[in-house]
């Protein structure tokens, strides 16, 4: 009799942590995954930047609002990386997990050579998925961004000019 209380009291125990463990593994997740954004200075791209050019990260990665020209390509600002307007937070955790590793969207086409997604090819399946659940978790924000502008047409935000030498 005593066996199977102890019994039944370790399984009660068991459950318990499995539903209590289950939101503080996604809050950890998504923690890690912030951290992660901190370092791989996601904000230097997808978020606004103050009078003085500097990035704003206190601002969330709602998009950038100062785009980068790149040779025969156009000029593009930093998209809005929170789950509004199909932001990257409103892919599948496999798809921002592909287009992390892969530098291919959902939609097949490729992201821009700003994007350092070569660099981050090396993050284990675990990191990615952190970044991907962090992304998720954003408070979605309608923040607009210009779209692609093609070579030679004008632009409605400022931009830098990535110049390549030669």
């Amino acid at each position: 009799m005593i066996c199977l209380v102890f019994q039944r009291t370790i399984l009660a125990f068991a459950v318990l942590a499995a539903f209590s463990g289950s939101a503080s593994a996604d809050e950890n997740k998504a923690a890690r995954g912030a951290y992660l954004a901190r370092i791989m200075a996601c904000a230097d791209c997808h978020s606004p930047r103050g009078p003085n050019g500097a990035p704003m990260p206190e601002a969330g990665l709602i998009g950038g609002n100062v785009g980068f020209e790149i040779p025969q390509a156009g000029i593009v600002w930093g998209p809005n990386l929170t789950p509004a307007n199909g932001g990257a937070g409103s892919w599948s955790t496999e798809e921002i997990v592909t287009a992390l590793t892969t530098g291919v969207r959902p939609d097949g086409r490729l992201l821009i050579p700003v994007m350092p997604w070569p660099a981050y090819a090396g993050l284990t399946t675990q990191d990615a998925e952190a970044l991907a659940s962090y992304l998720q978790s954003l408070t979605p924000d309608d923040n607009p961004v210009p779209g692609l502008i093609a070579p030679g047409e004008n632009a409605p935000a400022p931009y830098f000019t990535i110049k390549f030498p030669g």
